[in-house]
């Protein structure tokens, strides 16, 4: 018997725009490593979030935790590019990871 993955949040960028008005977010250890190693702010992250775009092809279901990543890309208001990787569990939305996507 196989296990059918749990659909995508449809209207991903509404629910994650909700989740930054009301702080309803936390940072996983591995996002706060990635933040500091990559000298992004939270402003930074944030502001993209909410101005961004959702990248469908860069989502990755993750069968360990049983749920989706979802990937975020856009310009930090001094023009930095980068994506944000999120995800949610049964309380918060998750930030997963932060990419510079100019020094890969």
């Amino acid at each position: 018997m196989t296990i059918k993955r749990p659909s995508k949040i449809p209207n991903i960028l509404v629910v994650i725009r909700k989740a930054v008005e009301i702080g309803n977010f936390v940072d996983v250890v591995h996002a706060e490593d990635r933040k500091q190693e990559r000298n992004i702010t939270r402003p930074e992250y944030l502001y993209v979030l909410n101005h961004g775009y959702h990248e469908p092809k860069k989502d990755e279901y993750k069968e360990e935790f049983k749920a989706w990543n979802y990937a975020i890309r856009g310009k930090t208001i001094d023009d930095r590019e980068l994506r944000v990787v999120v995800s949610f569990d049964e309380n918060n939305m998750l930030i997963i990871t932060v990419i510079d996507l100019e020094k890969l």
